[in-house]
């Protein structure tokens, strides 16, 4: 009789782990992951903080209706910190992760490129807010795609900004990674077309030191220096050329665009132009409750880029809702999800209204030119806007263009 009860008892414990077992998978078949992927340590997390905090904002705040389905969404950072090797292999372990159904990032179009390839690869879909390199789309790979503007409007956008302010004469300067080399080419050869004489073209992976190449700039004296590169080194180039004595102007790309900036630069900065895909949050009416919230959240203002990450995860997690009810309720294929974010029309954020054209470029893209008015990285928000400009993505021109033929 004891050996029968022993049996039965081990039978009953096995029943118990096989019913566990099979509960655990259920409830697992049941949780979506949305990852991002931006640089959380090193120079550049400030503006790759703000992209994963407002990605977790927007998931806490948006998937209601998920969670009414009947899953549970889970947000999955990873800091690629800004490097291309530490990216892709961040994307291989998305990949393996099945639950993980769409990645918002990156900060660093040299990181986004090779990282873009594992994903596209595993259909993973990819929805950058920053990203503007021209070879994030066009590439033509069916899950990537961006809210974001692209380097070619925004580098001509900063060459046409000099010839307008009556600059003759600049000197370019680029960073050496694809986003600062790509957006520097733009400059230049708008620049060239516009009648400016480009007395200089120079990449540098330099960071502390440019007195190398500040005095040799200095003897051609040019009228403004453009510089294609990020805040964490551009900010020190510019502190050290103007000790050097150079009186000019500077203009650079999105990259300036961050309060620290403002923090590293300090008074050498103010007076700095920039072009950017992201203006400050003040200027959007409909971002007000969002900066509010994060700020709530976080505890400081949201940054350049956080804003536009908010409306990335949020059109995500609406085509995910659709893949998931057009798949019973049940998790969606990152195939299905890929193709309705890409399908996306109209989808309104608080930065604007997206729909994506054939290779994932926001179909419309707004280039902001803004003015360094304070060396108080809490006034970076503030900073003067002095052109918008709007323009049509490559795809969508060439249509109209033909439309209208």
């Amino acid at each position: 009789m004891k050996l029968r009860r022993v049996t039965l008892l081990a039978v009953m414990a096995a029943l118990v782990l096989v019913l566990g077992a099979s509960l655990t998978t259920a409830q697992d078949a049941k949780v979506i992951k949305i990852a991002s992927q931006s640089p959380l340590s090193g120079p550049q997390s400030v503006l790759g903080t703000a992209i994963r905090n407002a990605a977790e904002l927007a998931i806490e705040q948006m998937s209601g209706p998920l969670t009414e389905m009947g899953f549970t969404v889970e947000f999955v950072p990873f800091d690629d910190q800004a490097t291309p090797d530490v990216g892709v292999a961040n994307a291989q372990n998305m990949v393996n992760d099945p639950a993980i159904l769409a990645v918002i990032g990156h900060l660093n179009s040299g990181v986004a490129i090779p990282s873009s390839e594992v994903y596209d690869a595993n259909n993973l879909v990819m929805v950058s807010p920053a990203n503007t390199n021209v070879n994030i789309t066009d590439r033509f790979l069916p899950t990537v795609n961006r809210i974001c503007g692209r380097d070619d409007a925004q580098g001509s956008a900063g060459a046409a900004f000099a010839a307008s302010q009556g600059v003759t004469s600049v000197y370019v300067l680029h960073d050496n990674t694809a986003y600062g080399q790509g957006v520097a080419e733009f400059f230049q050869a708008e620049a060239e077309r516009l009648g400016l004489t480009v007395l200089g073209f120079e990449g540098t992976s330099e960071t502390a030191n440019f007195d190398g190449i500040i005095q040799p700039i200095l003897a051609l004296s040019p009228e403004m220096i453009y510089f294609g590169g990020i805040y964490s080194q551009t900010a020190i180039f510019i502190q050290q050329a103007r000790a050097a004595g150079y009186a000019g102007g500077f203009l650079g790309p999105d990259g300036f665009d961050s309060s620290e900036f403002a923090a590293i630069a300090g008074d050498a900065g103010v007076g700095t132009f920039y072009t950017t895909v992201a203006a400050p949050v003040t200027y959007f009416p409909d971002a007000a409750q969002f900066a509010a919230d994060y700020e709530a959240k976080f505890g400081e203002a949201p940054q350049p880029f956080a804003a536009q990450s908010y409306d990335a995860t949020g059109l995500v997690i609406k085509a995910i809702e659709i893949a998931a009810a057009r798949s019973g309720g049940e998790v969606p294929s990152r195939a299905l999800v890929a193709s309705l974010v890409r399908a996306t029309r109209d989808y309104q954020g608080i930065t604007g209204t997206y729909s994506f054209d054939a290779v994932g470029d926001p179909v419309a893209a707004q280039y902001y030119i803004l003015e360094v008015g304070s060396a108080d990285p809490a006034a970076w928000n503030s900073n003067p806007l002095l052109q918008q400009v709007e323009t049509a993505s490559p795809l969508s021109a060439a249509a109209a263009g033909m439309a209208g033929s």
